[in-house]
């Protein structure tokens, strides 16, 4: 009788074509696949289901995987023999035995994400590829003002992406909070919602750094939200300063 096991992994995403398996490309998906099946005593070849797609050059501290085993390792077997095998970029930070009932995408209630900002006038050396570079001034208590339109239940059409093949961009997003870190001179970002859409937290995390430039007004999305309209929100911030900080589920430590 085989288990299911849930994994919470963090990875630098700088080095990776994002999570999803691609021919030809460096992925979080293959490389931990290509681990799991060293460990794994079946034939048939094991597939490790992520809660969601993170893009190239995004990082996670907490991206769900769930994936069966024929194998019976303990929980902590699982850390310690996937991280004796896993490049130094990707680490498995806890595992779960958890029921066959849960899968990793479809019964997740939530994600929380998180943007960083750098502040320099020039691009940090050693920033570059785990921050957001923006170099203009910003009034920050502008941002903080219009932080309450990001919340709520709202169609997001105007900060999806093209290429998007969903349906519906209605979303919910419960907290939106930032933060300024003046010890590091970064602006920081968080997202706490259902759901988010292709490059969705990116185009958000542009346009706030446009309000907090006079770029825009305060209470831009409540437009920004009517009028439906990618191109009225113009940039996307880098994928470097992106990172996919917890799903959430109805599950024991983790709610």
């Amino acid at each position: 009788m085989s288990k299911r096991y849930m994994i919470t992994l963090a990875y630098d995403g700088t080095n990776f074509a994002g999570f999803q398996s691609q021919p030809k490309q460096r992925t979080v998906q293959d490389v931990l696949e290509k681990a799991v099946n060293k460990m794994s005593t079946a034939k048939e070849f094991v597939h490790v289901f992520g809660s969601g797609r993170t893009d190239a050059g995004v990082h996670a501290y907490g991206q769900i995987v769930h994936f069966d085993l024929e194998n019976d390792i303990p929980e902590q077997g699982i850390v310690n023999g996937l991280n004796s095998i896993l490049p130094l970029d990707m680490q498995v930070v806890a595992a779960k035995i958890i029921s066959k009932e849960f899968h990793a995408r479809f019964t997740a209630h939530g994600k929380r994400y998180l943007y960083r900002v750098s502040r320099g006038r020039f691009v940090d050396p050693f920033k570059r590829f785990y921050t957001g570079h923006y170099k203009y001034p910003l009034n920050i208590e502008l941002i903080k003002e219009a932080m309450p339109d990001v919340i709520g239940t709202h169609d997001y059409s105007s900060f999806v992406a093209s290429g998007s093949q969903t349906k519906s961009h209605v979303r919910t997003i419960y907290d939106a909070t930032v933060m300024e870190d003046k010890e590091n001179d970064e602006v920081i970002f968080e997202f706490y919602g259902s759901g988010f859409l292709y490059n969705q937290v990116r185009i958000m995390v542009a346009a706030l750094l446009e309000i907090g430039n006079g770029k825009r007004p305060v209470h831009d999305f409540l437009r920004l939200y009517e009028v439906k309209d990618r191109n009225e929100c113009r940039a996307t911030a880098p994928a470097s300063g992106l990172y996919l900080k917890k799903v959430y589920y109805n599950v024991e430590n983790n709610k």
